[in-house]
């Protein structure tokens, strides 16, 4: 199936990795060609050394470019997938620090309130740049996978100003899913669940363990008596307890989207834990990426190392391109929650109208 694959922002380096090691284990995938571009010379070849690394120790046809020409990266590309940050570190900073000047104290900041606005701001532009290229060198069944935040706001401009088929994919669900799983002391692939809501706003309408439903009063019990998750989700725990539905997102996340638990700043400690940032410090994913943010630079030859192992030894990850790109492909099944475009239905959904054939329950705002 010999299409082309770009990805857009391909100098994370961590997260581009993850992406194509997916990608690479499907075995009908061998003669694609990945096409990175990133705004960063450094960041493409540290990424293009370990890809092709990895491509050569397992004896696959896959080409590996990396090019700083975005539109040259986009040219016939069938699949793009985009993982930006506008502005980098220096702009989120000024997300996190105006807002909190005028009392709205966030954790991330990257999805509503006015952090999410500002950093909109800049994504939308830049997105509908990214549109007008695909537009005009993709082929033209493309499909743009969008994991760059704010989520909702950068695939509705894609889908409605930018013109382009656009999914916009998250991991939340998959990541409160697994926790659910641990706070009933079950294994993940025994609980299935239903969601619906926008990204970042997501809530599990139905969670079943073997086919069993699992109320409210079970699942608040469970997570009230967890050791950890007592501590580390007091925000979502309260919600699940006065509305009756267990969020997607992470405690930190959910404090700034319902923002009456920020509101006064003597209160923020009730509501949070401080053994990591994800739990609802003020600019905490602030913190974490700066302080992170050159880990790949030191990390390299580690990352490059890892490369010599065979693509049999590594694990597949639950992140939905790959998934969705190889039911587009070999029309395998596969069940997801998505961004999608609200065309009138809220919950189980089909992504039928964008020429998708692969079962969902879409996320639709």
């Amino acid at each position: 199936m010999p299409f082309k694959l770009c990805i857009i922002g391909a100098g994370s380096v961590g997260f581009t990795r993850k992406l194509c090691s997916d990608i690479l284990s499907v075995p009908e995938f061998e003669g694609i060609e990945i096409a990175l571009t990133d705004i960063s010379q450094t960041n493409l070849d540290m990424i293009a050394q370990i890809l092709r690394k990895m491509v050569q120790v397992s004896g696959l046809k896959t080409k590996i470019t990396a090019t700083t020409d975005r539109r040259r990266a986009l040219e016939g590309a069938k699949y793009v997938m985009n993982t930006v940050r506008i502005g980098g570190v220096e702009a989120f900073a000024t997300d996190i620090a105006i807002p909190l000047k005028y009392g709205v104290d966030q954790c991330v900041g990257d999805t509503i309130c006015a952090g999410g606005i500002l950093y909109g701001q800049r994504g939308i532009a830049a997105m509908l740049d990214f549109c007008k290229d695909i537009r005009e060198v993709a082929t033209s069944d493309h499909l743009l996978l969008n994991y760059a935040n704010p989520m909702a706001m950068m695939t509705w401009a894609a889908i409605d100003h930018g013109g382009v088929n656009t999914v916009g994919l998250c991991h939340g669900v998959q990541n409160g899913h697994r926790q659910i799983a641990a706070a009933l002391g079950v294994p993940m692939d025994e609980v299935d669940i239903v969601c619906s809501g926008i990204n970042h706003q997501t809530w599990y309408l139905d969670i079943r363990h073997k086919g069993r439903k699992i109320e409210k009063d079970e699942l608040l019990a469970a997570f009230e008596r967890h050791p950890v998750f007592s501590r580390q989700e007091k925000v979502r725990i309260d919600v699940l307890r006065r509305f009756g539905f267990y969020s997607t997102e992470s405690n930190g996340h959910l404090s700034e989207y319902l923002p009456w638990y920020r509101k006064r700043r003597e209160d923020i400690p009730n509501w949070i834990s401080t053994d990591d940032w994800i739990h609802g410090e003020t600019g905490g994913y602030l913190r974490h990426t700066r302080e992170t943010r050159n880990w790949f630079e030191t990390e390299f030859p580690t990352l490059l190392a890892e490369a010599d192992k065979p693509l049999s030894s590594w694990k597949r990850t639950d992140e939905h391109a790959s998934h969705i790109i190889e039911a587009l492909e070999t029309g395998r099944a596969y069940r997801g929650h998505f961004n999608v475009k609200n065309r009138g239905v809220i919950g189980v959904g089909s992504l039928k109208a964008m020429s998708i054939s692969v079962k969902v329950e879409a996320q639709i705002f």
